[in-house]
């Protein structure tokens, strides 16, 4: 059928979300390496651990992993471990747990075949359309969070979308996390920047939840990442908010940094090698607080442009090493973490393809969480309010993806094309009126009009139109109220920690 110019002029006055579900993976994931080769990476990480070792800054961690039986240089910093070490102590890692939200309705799977996506995080900008790039707020911040609670393709709270640097970092943690705390109902985050500030992450939390503390213990309700300081270091402040949530049972995601030619070997595979060393020390030494806690492996290796020498994301390397990822995360039964990531500088057709190569990495590889999953752009150094919305877009659709399509005998359809038969259509079909409604993926961003009707409605482009969803989203956005009392208990603590001085300098 010919697509004639429509009389009067369409207008799309408002956006499609698909319901809100936590979607699973049901496709065999692929196998970029042999087993054999799967099994050299292995052990040449066994041989790292053993032979170079780990530089564990934290001597209170350190103790921890001599108690446990691993060996420590005299400079009472520099661990080796054994491979029988590894292997013994990784083997408590739950292979599956489940994250608790606000209420049952959020609460979320890990592992398996889940799936979990969170909005970007950490970063020190911001950026739309009207203001262009700024620095981070509370405002936005705030703004973020909504958006993320809004959005039915966000699975979790994973960090700061940006960082509020308006407020003083000594009570900045404490204006953060109770914020999220009332604007969203996902499981939320907290960043282990010490001790202190992670034990009022936690109490923040388990407050706003409306739980006590042996059912914090029952039920895991927040996430960190500890990131290791590529090549082969972790430092004291992330083992000190780590040691706390392993012994609250609260999962930590254990994530190298592994930049191949900058903090790691220049190749793939030595790339591969020092990340699963790195990430099997967190892990082990996970299981070495609390045996049994959850925790998951994490994988952020991709490559420098080597001749400016800044990260590149998005690349055939960072898929091929996030696939390999998987492979090793099955192989010691761990859940997986990747991420969303690209390296433009605006949310333009750069960041939508390297975005969609490393999507599409995520789900050959079986990542069961993809932080940074909305909104990252500039490597991670801004959020972008509309690369949120493309980034909702894309995973709106690879969700749909993620559900194979039905084959039966109504769907194989014999009937309707004998009831239709040669040279005619299938609109008027009865199958076709019974399942036009819901047949097909109805999009939030995409626009599928002619030429002509969307030249008529203004030519705005994708990132136009998210523009205007982002900012009807807000509109939209309705606070979660925490109960009164909840609320009363949750600011009686904040306050209290204010009024202490909040925590120390690190």
């Amino acid at each position: 059928m010919r697509r004639g110019r429509s009389k009067e002029k369409r207008k799309v006055e408002s956006f499609h979300q698909a319901p809100y579900r936590q979607p699973q993976n049901p496709y065999q994931p692929m196998e970029i390496f042999s087993e054999d080769e799967i099994e050299s990476i292995h052990q040449a990480s066994l041989k790292v651990l053993r032979d170079t070792g780990m530089d564990i800054q934290s001597p209170r961690a350190v103790e921890i992993l001599r108690s446990a039986g691993a060996s420590v240089d005299p400079d009472g910093q520099r661990v080796r471990f054994d491979p029988d070490f590894i292997m013994e102590k990784i083997s408590t890692t739950p292979s599956e747990f489940t994250l608790h939200g606000r209420n049952s309705g959020r609460h979320v799977h890990i592992g398996g075949r889940s799936v979990v996506y969170s909005i970007v995080s950490s970063t020190p900008n911001v950026s739309d359309l009207d203001r262009g790039r700024i620095p981070g707020n509370f405002k936005d911040y705030c703004n973020l969070i909504k958006l993320g609670e809004h959005l039915n393709t966000v699975h979790a709270q994973g960090g700061y979308p940006v960082e509020p640097c308006d407020i003083d970092v000594s009570i900045r943690h404490l204006k953060a996390v109770s914020a999220m705390a009332r604007l969203s109902t996902k499981p939320l985050h907290g960043y282990a920047l010490g001790s202190e500030r992670m034990l009022d992450a936690i109490e923040m939390i388990r407050i706003s939840r409306g739980i006590d503390e042996d059912t914090l213990l029952k039920e895991p309700s927040l996430t960190t990442v500890v990131n290791a300081n590529s090549p082969l270091v972790y430092d004291k402040a992330l083992l000190e908010g780590a040691i706390e949530m392993a012994l609250r049972n609260q999962p930590v995601i254990y994530t190298p940094f592994t930049l191949a030619g900058a903090m790691a070997p220049i190749t793939v595979a030595g790339a591969l090698v020092q990340q699963n060393a790195e990430a099997l020390a967190g892990l082990a030494f996970h299981q070495c607080v609390k045996p049994g806690a959850p925790a998951i492996y994490g994988s952020f290796t991709s490559n420098v442009d080597m001749k400016s020498g800044a990260p590149a994301f998005g690349t055939p390397e960072y898929t091929q090493a996030t696939i390999a990822s998987g492979q090793l995360a099955r192989k010691y039964k761990v859940p997986l973490r990747a991420s969303n990531a690209n390296a433009s500088n605006a949310p333009d057709e750069q960041a939508t393809y390297e975005s969609q190569m490393s999507l599409w990495a995520c789900l050959l590889g079986q990542v069961n969480w993809i932080k940074h999953g909305l909104g990252w752009i500039e490597g991670g150094l801004c959020a972008s309010y509309e690369k949120l919305i493309l980034d909702a877009e894309m995973i709106q659709m690879m969700m749909a993806f993620m559900q194979p399509a039905k084959i039966n005998e109504s769907t194989l359809a014999v009937d309707t094309i004998a009831e239709v038969g040669p040279a005619n259509h299938f609109f008027g079909a009865a199958q076709t009126m019974e399942n036009y409604e819901t047949a097909f993926y109805s999009p939030l961003l995409s626009d599928w009009r002619n030429f002509e009707s969307w030249q008529d409605d203004g030519s705005q482009t994708a990132v136009q139109r998210a523009n205007k969803i982002w900012k009807q989203m807000l509109e939209d956005y309705e606070e979660p109220k925490l109960e009164a009392s909840i609320n009363d208990e949750l600011s009686a603590f904040v306050d209290k920690r204010i009024a202490e001085g909040g925590a120390a300098p690190l």
